[in-house]
């Protein structure tokens, strides 16, 4: 019983067990789902085994959208926990387990997947590419990411949930303060998903470096496409660092050695920058691709190019640069010093410039645009002056005198949300809507993707400028519960009320998808935006080799010049396509990973000897296998052109 014991939940309460009835139920139906309507066989050829990276994209879609369920429930129970002073709705353990699964949920496992699933949707098309650089490495990634998100989720109910705070918060995170697993499962879980993204940034690179269509050299790639390059540059030598520091925190937890103890020679402030050094440059690998999103939206609905091509890539380039020298701003109270503290706050307002100029670039892109105001298009205006807030009280909390006031405030937690929910989510949403004709071939409801943005956008405002106030008034970040004579109360019952709006425009964002799948039309143009870029040259949806003839392309804009100008995108004859085989050993490779991680969270050392193994032998296999691909013969790629509604050529 005493092996049993282990896995029990150090401090159950009524979220536990309606979370434990969630998931039961959850996969009794999904069982009973696939085999009632005997789908098993469909799930498995189609999808589990596929390597094509559009199907590898709605996967990563399909993931984030779940863990942004997970995360805001989390949220919804932290905001209404706080709505009332000395409320007893949660306590003080089960708040901070649900304060640091929502923020690592959000960041690694939601919005970190919805960048994956932009990058592997629309990268290759928009580059003319027929698929990724490395197809079967491509969904190793996503596998590696699904079971790594899987591994982490499963600890709120196995074991216990991590609960030092999403940064992991050193001698917090050790084994004096947190006795359970739930920090074991924060780093070994991190380690799987982070080798996925590490991957998939070495991926990336290759591809657009190395795949563009002919005449598309780097200063004609669509900013998406650009944004994503350098964002994957950033993951290359920032995923690195989080490796060695969550090597190292297993180490401390498993293994007693002393990196960040506060005794026989660690130093917790170690743990401090090693993930701020990798910290603050997530930031800007979540914000740059949505930047590129923003981008395509504004110069497609404005009916124009965009303002300054060259400015914004130099702009992102100096974003990318910057990000590496401006993490110790996540410190300033910390005794590192006055000269230290100043350098850093200069570095922390000099990244503003280069995102100021993308804001004026796209302002002056719609000044004599002809603005066509669609679901995509609201959200990006709304992103405008809701980020520049965000941005505006970031250069404040940059500067390290004033940032003794504001740190570990609501303040900071009112900052950080106005950059990430308008810079990440609001981009998230948008691209959404955008590119999802592309990928069913309908568009969703513009009525109700409309009503969701103004819920969204204004509730927003309504959750998170009071914590401004409160955070002014001295209400610190992380508290579970607070007296009535604080004067706290009001706003944080208006921050709650925000929260049941967001949750209102987020149900609609689902509801739409249910209904446009019921009743929007199917008989939509393969460019129904009037867009400028690739992606829309081909199909919707788009077929398993995008494109029949590989584009040429002749300028920034080539399919735009091809409608307008009559430029021939497509030339010569159509011809065999060889195509990648679709395989099973990334997944299995990942359900491996997540048995050794959970080996590795428990100490069963027998199960991670096996495990180890079974990885070694999926290695071995994988090096002796002789999978050449595929060829689709012309007269079956002339058949699905013209099934698809003749060839676009």
């Amino acid at each position: 019983m005493d092996f049993f014991d282990r896995f029990a939940v150090p401090n159950p309460g009524p979220t536990i067990y309606a979370s434990m009835a969630a998931i039961v139920l959850t996969m009794i139906a999904i069982v009973v789902g696939l085999t009632y309507f005997k789908k098993w066989g469909y799930l498995w050829q189609n999808w589990l085994t596929t390597v094509d990276h559009k199907r590898i994209g709605i996967m990563y879609l399909v993931s984030a959208l779940l863990m942004l369920f997970r995360g805001g429930v989390d949220a919804i129970m932290m905001r209404a926990q706080t709505a009332v002073p000395d409320n007893k709705l949660l306590g003080a353990q089960e708040y901070n387990e649900i304060f640091t699964t929502h923020g690592v949920v959000m960041i690694i496992f939601m919005a970190m997947a919805f960048i994956m699933f932009f990058m592997n949707f629309v990268v290759p098309l928009q580059i003319g590419a027929r698929d990724v650089a490395f197809p079967r490495l491509n969904a190793v990634s996503f596998w590696l990411y699904f079971f790594g998100a899987m591994l982490f989720n499963i600890s709120f109910v196995i074991g216990g949930s991590p609960d030092s705070t999403w940064t992991s918060i050193f001698p917090l995170a050790g084994n004096e303060f947190s006795k359970s697993v739930g920090t074991n499962y924060y780093m070994i879980a991190l380690q799987i998903s982070g080798l996925g993204t590490l991957i998939t940034g070495i991926n990336f690179i290759t591809t657009i470096l190395k795949m563009r269509a002919p005449g598309m050299t780097l200063m004609k790639m669509p900013m998406f496409t650009w944004s994503a390059l350098i964002t994957n540059l950033i993951i290359v030598f920032a995923f690195p660092v989080l490796t060695v520091a969550l090597a190292m925190g297993t180490f401390d937890r498993l293994f007693g050695a002393n990196f960040f103890s506060m005794s026989n020679g660690g130093m917790d402030m170690l743990w401090a920058n090693l993930f701020w050094v990798w910290g603050h440059p997530e930031v800007y690998i979540l914000i740059l691709p949505a930047f590129g999103i923003y981008s395509e939206i504004i110069s497609t609905f404005a009916r124009r190019n965009l303002y300054g091509y060259k400015s914004m890539v130099i702009s992102m380039v100096a974003i990318s640069a910057l990000s590496f020298l401006v993490w110790v701003h996540h410190f300033f109270t910390m005794g590192q010093g006055a000269f230290v503290n100043s350098i850093f706050s200069i570095t922390t307002m000099a990244i503003a410039v280069p995102t100021g100029v993308k804001i004026f670039n796209w302002l002056f892109t719609l000044r004599k645009g002809k603005i066509v105001f669609t679901t995509p298009m609201l959200y990006t205006l709304g992103f405008i002056p809701i980020f520049t807030i965000g941005g505006v009280t970031g250069v404040m909390l940059g500067m390290a005198s004033a940032d003794y006031q504001y740190h570990n405030t609501m303040f900071l937690v009112a900052h950080f949300h106005l950059v990430i929910i308008p810079g990440v989510v609001f981009a998230m949403i948008a691209g959404l809507f955008y590119w999802w004709p592309k990928m069913f071939g309908f568009i969703l409801n513009e009525r109700l993707g409309k009503w969701s943005f103004w819920f969204i956008s204004i509730s927003v405002c309504v959750t998170f400028f009071p914590m401004f106030i409160s955070g002014l008034d001295g209400q610190a970040r992380r508290m579970y519960t607070y007296s009535e004579s604080t004067g706290f109360g009001i706003w944080n019952m208006i921050s709650f009320i925000g929260a049941l709006g967001l949750a209102v425009g987020f149900a609609l964002i689902v509801y739409n998808i249910y209904y446009s799948i019921r009743y929007a039309p199917r008989d939509i143009p393969a460019d129904p935006w009037d867009a400028r870029s690739l992606e829309w040259a081909t199909h919707s949806p788009v077929p398993e080799y995008n494109f029949a003839i590989v584009p040429e392309v002749d300028s920034t804009e080539a399919f735009w010049d091809s409608k307008k100008k009559g430029y021939k995108l497509f030339k010569g004859d159509i011809k065999k396509i060889h195509m990648p085989n679709n395989s099973g050993m990334p997944f299995i490779l990942g359900a491996i990973f997540f048995v050794w991680g959970f080996a590795f969270v428990f100490g069963i050392w027998i199960l991670l000897i096996l495990s180890t193994i079974g990885l070694f032998a999926c290695l071995a296999f994988r090096s002796f296998e002789k999978d050449h691909g595929r060829y689709i013969s012309v007269e079956e790629v002339k058949e699905t052109e013209e099934k698809l509604g003749g060839t676009r050529i």
